[in-house]
């Protein structure tokens, strides 16, 4: 039998449980929080989370602190979110790659996408740009396809890394035209903008902040835009869907989660500061003008859109029989 001692003292803990949680997220942020990002300082990722970043710290009065986490497209520092306290102090900046295409690709991931997280908000989608080396003789998307279908297997295109959103968009080009183009991944987009500006490799699906600066310099020709409209920075450039290929649509995204199990009026707080934040003209102008399109919208809604994602990936994942490098 249970001692009466004993008895009371869990009962005690339990009640002062339940008062102390309301009473920590009443006073929510009393301390810094971290914003992990999922690849290294530099790049389209890291700006975002640097610009919203910023924002947020001066929103709740708290510094938000950016933690660069590199590795496995992302899965890595996601799974260590998902291990983090559920508090609010520990977000992260996930992307199409650690809960749309990744889940789909690596076998031992560390984290459930939907169970382990709780989102927050949709933050930015960067349509991605076909875009190829000024040397090839090719101006339109006819012209590559009949490229690629007179030289079977010997053009190439450039990725920032197997089973990324660069990745996926030569594999859904190759599949959508019936052509035979041999992907050759890189570490990071930096180095597959190199070789591609160099003309050792035919062609690229990535977004404007990695290829605008070489398409405006005339080292590199965009060809078309994979989305429904035109690329609103190159409007004088088609998408696929205009030449007949509307299933070529990709495009990188960014959205704020935290750990599962985060108290709702937290996550609530969150959305609501970001959602204005995404608000902002300077922000608004700042994202703008590297290509971002500013989202927003409920944490339902992001739920929803991660729901979404993850089923379309997984068809293309298998179907290409994308491996992890």
């Amino acid at each position: 039998m249970r001692s009466l001692p004993s008895f009371w003292l869990i009962v005690a803990a339990f009640v002062l449980a339940q008062v102390a949680a309301p009473h920590a997220q009443e006073h929510y942020p009393n301390r810094p929080i971290q914003l992990v990002v999922t690849v290294p300082p530099g790049g389209a990722a890291d700006n975002i989370a640097r610009i919203i970043g910023a924002k947020l710290s001066d929103a709740l009065g708290q510094q938000v602190v950016i933690n660069n986490r590199g590795g496995a497209g992302g899965t890595t520092a996601a799974a260590q979110v998902a291990k983090s306290a559920p508090d609010g102090y520990t977000l992260l900046l996930n992307t199409i790659a650690t809960h749309g295409i990744g889940p789909h690709i690596y076998a031992n991931l560390g984290y459930d996408p939907v169970k382990d997280f709780s989102p927050v908000i949709l933050v930015a989608k960067l349509p991605l740009i076909m875009a190829i080396s000024a040397e090839v003789p090719a101006k339109t998307v006819a012209d590559v396809i009949a490229l690629a279908k007179a030289k079977p297997g010997e053009l190439t295109f450039s990725s920032s890394g197997s089973g990324g959103a660069p990745h996926l968009g030569g594999e859904m080009f190759k599949k959508q035209t019936g052509t035979e183009v041999q992907h050759i991944p890189y570490r990071g987009s930096g180095p597959a903008v190199i070789d591609l500006i160099a003309g050792r490799i035919t062609m690229m699906f990535d977004a404007t902040p990695s290829l605008l600066p070489y398409i405006i310099s005339g080292q590199l020709r965009p060809i078309a835009a994979a989305s429904p409209q035109r690329h609103r920075l190159l409007p004088d450039v088609p998408s696929f869907a205009e030449v007949g290929y509307p299933g070529i649509d990709i495009a990188l995204w960014y959205g704020v989660v935290v750990p599962g199990g985060t108290p709702v009026p937290i996550v609530q707080r969150l959305n609501a500061e970001l959602v204005k934040i995404l608000d902002m003209p300077d922000v608004r102008k700042n994202l703008g003008d590297q290509g971002a399109d500013l989202q927003g919208g409920s944490p339902e809604d992001f739920g929803a859109f991660m729901r979404d994602e993850s089923a379309r990936w997984s068809a293309v994942v298998k179907q290409a029989g994308i491996k992890p490098d």
